[in-house]
C-alpha cells in the first residue's frame, strides 16, 4: 500500500503518545506522522517524524499555518485532537485542498462545544443530560444554583466553552478549603462554597453553566461516523482519575449506550471520530474528535478512521470490524519521559 503521511494536531496531550504508536503499528504501510501543538515541549516533537509549533486554536493565524504545513509536509490527513482547533479546521476544510481533513461540520462543532448547546440538543430529543440553567454573572449564577437546590445539595458550574475539565467546579456549602489544603495534591480541582465563585466571579458578566451534580459510573461512547450514523464504536469505562484525567478503562458491551450515542450522532450528523461521556445515565460531554482509545492487535480504531476516510475502507467493511470489540480489553495509563541534549 501507498505510503500515508497524517498531521496530528495537539500532539503534546495525554494520548499523544499511544496514538502515535498505534498509527505506527498499523501492520499494512509505512506512516509518517507530522506533529504540531502550541508548545515546543510537546512529546510530539521527540515521537513524531517532524513537528512544527502552530499559533492556539483560538489565533486566526492557526489555520493558515496549517494549510502551509500540509503543502510543505504533503499531507494525506489531518487528525485533530483539541476541541479548541475544531472549528476553524471546520469552517476552513476547503483551503487544505486535497488533504483530507478529519472534522465535522462546523454546525455540529459548534453544538458540541457549546455545553448550553449541547444540553438543549438532548432535552430535545430524549437524552438524558444534567438539569441545567445558562447564566449570566454572579446574580444568576446565585438564582440558579438555589433553583437547583442549593445549599441542601452540591450543585456544579461550567464555563459554556471548555476542554479537560478546565473551569469544572463543584459548588458545595461543605466545602472545607482547610481540609483541601492538607489532603489534596496541586492540580486537583477544588470545590467551593457558592459565596466564594461569587466572589471569584465579580461583576464581569461571565456567561457559564450552573448544572445538576450528577453522580455514578464515568463511561464514554467512542466511535466512528459518517453522516450522523455511527459505523464502528464501543463503550468504556472511564476510572481512576487523576487531575481531571482518566487513567484506567475497560471495553464495554452495552447495546443501550450505542443506541443513545446513535440518536446523539444523528442529531448532529456526526463525521470522522467522536466521543461521548457520561456520568451515571446522565451524557455531560459530547466530543467530535478522536478521544482515549482502547487498543486491541486486530482492532485499531485510529488507523481504521483513517482509511475510512480517505475512502480505502466502505461503511460495510468498516463495520465488519464490530465483531473484533473485546469486552475484556483494559488499558491502564502511565507516565512516561524522554530525554534529550539541547
Amino acid at each position: 500500500m501507498r505510503p500515508l503521511t497524517v498531521l496530528l494536531t495537539a500532539s503534546g496531550v495525554p494520548g499523544s503518545a499511544a496514538l502515535i504508536r498505534a498509527l505506527r503499528q498499523n501492520g499494512e504501510r509505512e506512516l509518517r506522522l507530522v506533529g504540531t501543538d502550541m508548545s515546543e515541549l510537546a512529546i510530539g516533537r521527540h515521537l513524531c517524524d517532524a513537528f512544527h509549533v502552530v499559533p492556539p486554536g483560538s489565533d486566526p493565524a492557526f489555520t493558515g499555518a496549517l494549510v502551509e504545513i500540509c503543502e510543505r509536509e504533503r499531507v494525506d490527513a489531518v487528525l485533530p485532537q483539541s476541541s479548541y482547533e475544531l472549528l476553524p479546521l471546520a469552517e476552513n476544510k476547503e483551503r487544505f485542498g486535497k488533504t483530507t481533513v478529519l472534522v465535522a461540520s462546523p454546525e455540529a462543532v459548534r453544538r458540541s462545544n457549546d455545553k448550553a448547546e449541547t444540553y438543549a440538543l438532548l432535552d430535545a430529543i430524549g437524552v438524558r443530560g444534567p438539569a441545567w440553567r445558562r447564566v449570566t454573572g454572579a446574580a444568576e449564577v446565585a438564582e440558579a444554583a438555589t433553583e437547583l437546590g442549593y445549599p441542601d445539595t452540591d450543585v456544579t458550574f461550567k464555563p459554556l466553552v471548555s476542554s479537560g475539565s478546565r473551569g469544572f467546579r463543584v459548588v458545595s456549602a461543605s466545602a472545607d478549603r482547610r481540609r483541601q489544603l492538607f489532603e489534596n495534591r496541586p492540580g486537583v480541582a477544588e470545590a467551593l462554597r457558592l459565596e466564594e465563585l461569587l466572589e471569584l466571579l465579580g461583576g464581569d458578566g461571565t456567561e457559564a453553566l450552573v448544572m445538576e451534580l450528577v453522580r455514578g459510573r464515568e463511561r464514554t461512547i467512542d466511535g466512528i461516523a459518517r453522516g450522523g450514523r455511527i459505523i464502528l464504536g464501543h463503550p468504556k469505562t472511564r476510572e481512576e482519575m487523576r487531575a481531571g484525567l482518566a487513567m484506567y478503562f475497560q471495553t464495554l458491551d452495552d447495546a443501550g449506550l450505542m443506541d443513545v450515542g446513535g440518536k446523539i450522532a444523528a442529531e448532529l450528523q456526526l463525521e470522522h471520530f467522536f466521543n461521548i461521556q457520561l456520568v451515571g445515565d446522565a451524557v455531560i460531554e459530547i466530543n467530535p474528535r478522536i478521544s482515549t482509545i482502547v487498543y486491541q492487535e486486530d482492532l485499531n480504531l485510529p488507523y481504521l478512521g483513517l482509511k475510512h476516510a480517505l475512502g480505502e475502507l466502505g461503511d460495510d467493511e468498516l463495520g465488519a470490524y464490530a465483531a473484533r470489540v473485546r469486552s475484556t480489553r483494559k488499558a491502564l495509563r502511565y507516565f512516561d519521559q524522554v530525554e534529550w541534549d539541547s
